[in-house]
């Protein structure tokens, strides 16, 4: 399926969307001087500076915080990350929602923003290089704008597994005896990249008679999938044990595989199921209530325009929204987004039943 296509077809359905997803990172250290708790107001104090700004996401991890920092300075804006999980940023902003700390919020992806903009968090706001992203990608009404397409993706260890050998779908992993408890199984979902797989299953098996809307062999496969996987302990890192074998599949973002291939000297292998892959749309928005709303204006403008989506595309292997970014990304970028079938999904439906699949996994079936 064309991905402009289905992206145009997927935001008409987003007009009524409850916070669901996120993005994709899902590491919860915290980039900023403000409390790790994303769910506790933050202590952030706005500095002075006109061009102060504090800026809530999901996508500062591999370095992106630091470069756009280093970057935005020499623009002359000062900033303050809060990083979190995308669900767990979705959480704080509505928190917030009367006494708002951020200025703006980026990555995540549109049925987050679909649901802020419904709650009256977002400052409307077309920035100058708007017309530039892929039609249909956009928030018609100028509340949030894209920037990056992100792919989820069940990858492995090339050095272990090929097309003939690795897995041909993420059900294979828990059907298949030769691969129980060689993949990475979820033991939190705060993430957007969890979330994401979560639907891209579960949508398989819509029953409306069903409980949240899932039949009853739909929740069997969920039970499975977190039963017969490798549940890490806390501070492992997914990618080490894909690299040393300890759990070598499991589900990455497509812009988080080309920095862990360098670090790790592991090439991931990419599963391509004939059902397609879950695509998330990287959204940014200023959050209504900024303190420095001209600076949040700029910011966005400077930080979503082709020149520097570019850059960001190159140094951090992402699929730009931005067509003139795109149009300068690198082959790899351009073959990957080619090979690969997007998922249809009803984002709406995953929107309106997420937290509640969330809670019943976390109460039900962790094993």
């Amino acid at each position: 399926m064309n991905f402009r296509k289905s992206m145009i077809t997927v935001t008409g359905l987003m007009l009524t969307l409850t916070v669901f997803l996120a993005g994709c990172g899902s590491n919860p250290s915290a980039n900023t001087s403000s409390s790790n708790n994303p769910s506790t107001p933050s202590a952030i104090t706005k500095k002075e500076d006109s061009k102060s700004l504090v800026v809530y996401s999901n996508s500062l991890s591999d370095g992106r915080g630091d470069w756009l920092k280093e970057k935005a300075a020499a623009q002359g804006f000062k900033l303050e990350f809060v990083e979190a999980g995308g669900g767990d940023i979705a959480n704080r902003l509505i928190a917030e929602k009367n006494n708002p700390v951020a200025d703006v919020v980026f990555g995540l992806s549109t049925v987050d923003y679909e649901g802020f903009k419904t709650q009256g968090l977002l400052e409307k706001f077309k920035p100058t290089w708007s017309d530039e992203i892929t039609a249909g990608l956009n928030d018609k009404e100028d509340y949030y704008h894209s920037l990056v397409k992100q792919a989820i993706l069940l990858i492995y260890n090339s050095k272990l597994y090929d097309e003939n050998t690795a897995p041909k779908d993420w059900t294979d992993l828990w059907k298949k005896s030769e691969f129980q408890n060689k993949y990475d199984a979820p033991s939190a979902f705060g993430g957007g990249t969890i979330r994401a797989v979560l639907a891209g299953i579960l949508v398989r098996y819509q029953d409306p008679n069903g409980e949240y809307g899932i039949s009853k062999a739909g929740w069997d496969e969920i039970k499975n999938y977190l039963k017969n996987g490798y549940h890490a302990a806390q501070g492992e890192d997914f990618y080490a044990n894909l690299a040393s074998g300890k759990s070598p599949l499991g589900p990455m973002w497509s812009s988080g595989i080309a920095t862990r291939e360098e670090k790790y000297g592991v090439k991931a292998g990419i599963v391509k199921p004939s059902i397609g892959v879950p695509f998330v749309v990287e959204q940014i928005a200023i959050v209504k209530g900024s303190k420095n709303l001209e600076a949040a204006k700029q910011f966005v403008n400077w930080f979503g325009s082709a020149e520097v989506q570019s850059e960001w595309s190159k140094k951090f292997t992402t699929m730009p929204a931005n067509e003139k970014a795109l149009a300068t990304a690198s082959k790899d970028i351009k073959d990957l987004e080619a090979s690969l079938k997007v998922q249809n999904i009803d984002w709406a439906f995953v929107a309106k039943n997420m937290n509640k699949w969330v809670e019943k996994i976390q109460l039900e079936l962790l094993p």
